[in-house]
């Protein structure tokens, strides 16, 4: 009788045992998967950044190009006048025009540009979140893997109080 009791403990605690195992390797599994999980995201995110980064510096370099060029065109809009030889108040009011209208360029694509930058800069942004509600999830699934595993105390107890009933279920027969 007493063997019975301690086969029907030591079968249970195998059992327990076994189901910790299994849920610790499926929590170490879970732990290798978001490492891996985690390093492409943040190749991802940084691959994004890149990218997102060199389209920046392209519209900033055509922005400056745009300015130059069309500094250039008002300075030979202004040498073409001059070279003209009139003068007076009309003269001095298209003089004026032209470099207002070259002004005028000037600041729409200095304003195009900043616009441009406030954009970049919320890109980056949602790359960041995009990588850590990434970095998250996976976070979120290890913890939940590992809060599957079994106490060593709750596998004995287990084990105990099946010999228990084992010995009770005796007792009563």
């Amino acid at each position: 009788m007493c063997s019975l009791v301690a086969a029907s403990a030591g079968i249970s605690l195998f059992q327990g045992l076994a189901m910790r195992g299994a849920a610790q390797d499926a929590a170490d599994q879970a732990y290798q998967v978001e490492v891996a999980g985690v390093a492409n995201a943040e190749t991802d995110k940084r691959n994004k950044q890149a990218a997102l980064m060199e389209q920046q510096s392209d519209k900033e370099k055509t922005s400056a190009q745009d300015k130059f060029a069309k500094s250039i065109d008002a300075l030979r809009a202004r040498a073409s006048l001059l070279a003209s030889e009139r003068s007076g108040v009309s003269f001095g009011l298209i003089l004026q025009d032209n470099e207002r209208q070259a002004a005028n360029y000037r600041e729409s694509i200095r304003q195009s540009l900043e616009s441009a930058r406030r954009q970049h800069t919320r890109s980056i942004q949602q790359t960041e979140a995009q990588y850590q509600n990434i970095r998250n999830q996976y976070r979120s699934q290890t913890q939940q893997a590992y809060n599957q595993i079994p106490s060593l105390g709750s596998v004995l107890l287990g084990a105990a109080s099946s010999g228990l009933q084992t010995q009770l279920s005796l007792n009563a027969g």
